[in-house]
């Protein structure tokens, strides 16, 4: 009988596939960003502030219980759901890549590319968080380097 590698086996696509859309729900909502990074996995600058105010004793009222905050925002519940849709649609196409092309080009290609994403849609698939967190910083050293009256510098 003709041994197949674990790497290219049918049971190593199933259990990829298997619990994929149920890890969407490790990501939260980054609102402080506005490209397709806003969904990361970790909790929001906003939502660190937040906890650390009431881990000061400060009063949030947010108009949602304390406990449901780290819960996944409905946005990353509805991607959960696009994503079992998205495997069931492109089901074929998944296994075609798989089992035909990943040693020719990579799944973000085959699937979102070439088969999900519209021509203007692909700059997402471009977007990254590193690039993003260079740029603040970037702006924040710009402005940190600001002299201000009472600089030592000034001495």
């Amino acid at each position: 009988k003709k041994r197949t590698e674990y790497r290219r086996s049918e049971l190593r696509l199933l259990e990829s596939i298997e619990n994929v859309c149920d890890r969407i729900l490790e990501y939260n909502l980054h609102k402080e960003r506005t490209d397709s990074t806003r969904f990361a996995k970790g909790m929001s600058e906003t939502f660190k502030t937040l906890h650390g105010l009431v881990d000061k004793g400060v009063k949030v009222d947010l108009g949602i219980p304390l406990e449901l905050w780290d819960k996944p925002p409905v946005e990353v519940t509805q991607m959960k759901s696009q994503c079992e849709n998205m495997l069931e649609t492109y089901e074929d196409a998944i296994y075609e890549w798989y089992f035909h092309e990943q040693d020719q080009k990579s799944l973000i290609d085959h699937l979102c590319a070439e088969q999900v994403l519209a021509a203007d849609d692909r700059k997402c698939l471009k977007e990254t968080l590193e690039m993003k967190e260079k740029k603040e910083k970037g702006n924040k050293k710009a402005k940190g380097n600001k002299q201000t009256k009472g600089d030592r510098e000034d001495l």
